[in-house]
């Protein structure tokens, strides 16, 4: 067993299991990992938050933090593109800042974490396999980042603990990961059938007011959309709540 394998616990995986199943969406499941991982790392000598941030293509990184200003550190190293985690997640290596009131490669982040009395940060990065929506691991990136209140706030014993935490972490990440692209996926569909439905209804308005066919209301439809810069569904929902007496209509639909 390595040095810190010990701290984890037999129940750690089980916990990590219940907190997939337990949590709504990504940032729950995220804040709720920063929390367990506080409590992992803690000592009773040394107060430790922590925080978990995920980047995926075309998303804003998504980031659970066990307090509100290391949150806004999170948030600052996102919205900057740079930081300890920044270079964590792209370098793939552990980044360990003693003391941020000296640290000169991040001079905002470092002042503004020092201001707050956050002295030193661990950041470990964790893996993530590529066979989320078929894209490889430098296009999704995770980091666990651990703040102290104090200089040195973190042994070598520390770090190796910290380690084996992101490794802990990665597989149930990476559940979550995927339960959260197969929501999204769900949602989408649902709203691609509303939409269609709607427009559907319109249709049957529209063949009704100018007794046409089906694919020439669709025409109409689509020229309307066309003609004021809106989109079709947003057409065919303004003539649906019309005929449902919601708004005036002219008896007849028209360009």
């Amino acid at each position: 067993m390595k040095l810190g394998e010990q701290r984890l616990g037999g129940r750690a995986a089980d916990e990590l299991q219940d907190l997939v199943l337990a949590s709504s969406d990504l940032e729950e499941f995220l804040g709720g990992l920063a929390l367990q991982a506080a409590i992992w790392l803690a000592r009773a000598d040394r107060h430790v938050i922590c925080a978990v941030a995920v980047t995926r293509p075309r998303k804003p990184a998504t980031i659970g933090a066990g307090s509100p200003d290391v949150l806004e550190l999170e948030q600052l190293q996102s919205q900057g593109g740079e930081g300890p985690g920044i270079t964590a997640m792209a370098e793939k290596r552990t980044v360990y800042v003693r003391d941020l009131t000296r640290e000169t490669r991040w001079p905002e982040f470092c002042q503004t974490a020092a201001s707050g009395g956050h002295f030193a940060v661990l950041d470990i990065p964790i893996e993530l396999d590529g066979e989320l929506d078929g894209e490889g691991d430098g296009e999704r990136r995770a980091v666990l980042s651990a703040y102290a209140r104090r200089r040195s706030g973190f042994t070598a014993g520390d770090i190796v603990t910290a380690e084996n935490v992101a490794r802990q972490v990665s597989r149930p990440l990476r559940l979550a990961l995927r339960i959260g692209r197969l929501q999204g996926a769900r949602d989408d569909l649902a709203s691609a059938m509303q939409s269609r439905t709607v427009i559907d209804m319109a249709i049957g308005v529209v063949m009704a007011q100018n007794r046409c066919g089906p694919d020439e209301a669709f025409t109409l439809l689509r020229k309307a959309s066309n003609a004021r810069n809106t989109k079709l569904r947003d057409v065919a929902t303004s003539i649906v709540a019309s005929i449902a007496g919601i708004t005036d209509i002219q008896s007849r639909f028209e360009l």
